[in-house]
């Protein structure tokens, strides 16, 4: 074939160079077609996966495969580190046709920029709107869908039972004040109420996102995530003034400065602490032993007119907008956002289900996780360093350390954030 294309093209040398160019273009044509047909049945997906989470990728895609024996799959599994590296270079250039990623601000940083295919008629074609629709917020950008949600966590208090009932505590805590009079309760029967892995900052970041998300709605914590509120802003202050009493009253472990996630473990398995906000994600490494006396509960009420909001960070596929075989890649998104085929994720990551009609996990924190989260009507947080950007999240959870370690620097640390989000966000 090689050879006959070639004499062809030789012949052409004695021809008018209108017809020379003719000839070409029909023949460019007719290779693009081969090269289309070619391609049409490959679909290439990025995925980024730690060792223990690519079985259950794969099974997911092998089930895919038995049901589309036409589509030929090529996965590439990527480390997460390498993976964030690389992932803005891929959608600017030759990108694959799924990529996966995470919801909130880092999927609205390519959206804005025109690299994400919007998704928003799969949303309705598929009835993802119904099924999806406690992450459909975190899944839009400038009223667009472009994101298929996977698995995600929800946050909230572990709470040790026998240490509360110990304590004289016959209920969890449902408002503000309940948890403060459960934390003089716990502390005066000898027990830390609070465990926290301050040394990972981002531990802390989660006690900042529900005292805003609960003090002041999802719509300003969003806002505030977008660069669009001061910090010196008197709302912010407020978040900060009621962590302070907490703080005021030792009610968390001594030195949390010292414990990262690793280490803290051990203060609620062995009863030293009776309290842990963290994410669902932490049942799957409790011991057995003492899983039996561990509760999972929602963060309590603070303000009654505020809209209950929740930390439920997100996983999902992406088409990037580049993407050559984008009719396949819609087939894949649609097989991967079932009920069943979710749950099957989500199960094997640790994770919950995203999709509304999915069967509830079996594991009985999961299931209250998942029923929170269900069952949310003020919207789902994708996390403080999901929801904005990097540069303004690193700078903003250094200050949450610094403020932990002294809460009297409140003010000059306020106005360094505000200098630093204006720098951020004024280009």
């Amino acid at each position: 074939m090689a050879f006959t294309h070639t004499s062809r093209f030789a012949r052409l040398a004695s021809f008018s160079p209108r017809a020379v160019t003719v000839a070409l273009a029909l023949s460019a044509t007719v290779l693009s077609g081969f090269a289309t047909q070619a391609d049409a049945g490959q679909l290439n997906i990025n995925v980024s996966a730690r060792g223990n989470q690519r079985s259950t990728w794969q099974d997911a895609f092998d089930k895919f495969k038995k049901a589309n024996p036409d589509v030929d799959l090529k996965v590439t599994y990527i480390t997460e580190e390498a993976y964030k590296v690389q992932m803005g270079g891929w959608l600017a250039t030759d990108p694959p046709d799924v990529v996966s990623w995470h919801n909130g601000e880092r999927m609205a940083y390519y959206a804005k920029r025109g690299l994400l295919e919007d998704l928003s008629g799969d949303w309705k074609k598929n009835g993802w709107d119904q099924q999806y629709a406690s992450v459909k917020q975190a899944s839009t950008y400038a009223g667009k869908q472009y994101s298929a949600p996977l698995g995600y966590d929800a946050y909230g208090f572990f709470y040790r039972k026998d240490l509360f009932e110990k304590a004289g505590i016959s209920s969890e805590p449902k408002t503000w004040d309940e948890l403060l009079d459960a934390c003089k309760k716990l502390k005066a029967s000898g027990v830390a109420p609070i465990a926290v892995a301050a040394r990972d900052s981002w531990t802390l970041a989660a006690w900042f996102d529900y005292l805003d998300l609960r003090i002041n709605g999802n719509a300003f914590h969003q806002k505030l995530m977008a660069g669009e509120v001061p910090y010196t802003d008197p709302r912010v202050k407020k978040v900060y003034t009621t962590w302070k009493t907490l703080m005021d009253d030792h009610y968390y472990i001594d030195n949390a400065l010292s414990y990262d996630l690793d280490s803290i473990g051990p203060f609620l398995v062995n009863g030293k602490a009776a309290m842990m906000l963290m994410g669902t994600f932490f049942s799957a490494g409790l011991p057995s032993s003492v899983k039996g006396q561990i509760g999972f509960m929602r963060f309590p009420v603070i303000d009654p007119k505020v809209p209950v909001a929740e930390d439920g960070p997100v996983n999902v596929l992406l088409i990037p907008a580049k993407a050559k075989n984008k009719t396949d890649a819609r087939r894949l998104l649609a097989f991967m956002e079932t009920p069943e085929i979710n749950a099957d994720l989500a199960r094997g990551w640790g994770q919950l289900p995203s999709n509304s009609k999915a069967t509830e996990p079996a594991d009985p924190i999961s299931r209250v996780g998942f029923q929170t989260l269900a069952s949310t009507t003020g919207g789902i947080a994708q996390f403080y360093d999901r929801d904005m950007t990097k540069e303004m999240a690193d700078e903003g959870m250094k200050a949450m350390q610094q403020f932990y370690n002294d809460p009297s620097q409140l003010d000059s640390l306020l106005a360094r954030l505000e200098a630093t989000r204006k720098r951020i966000y004024h280009n």
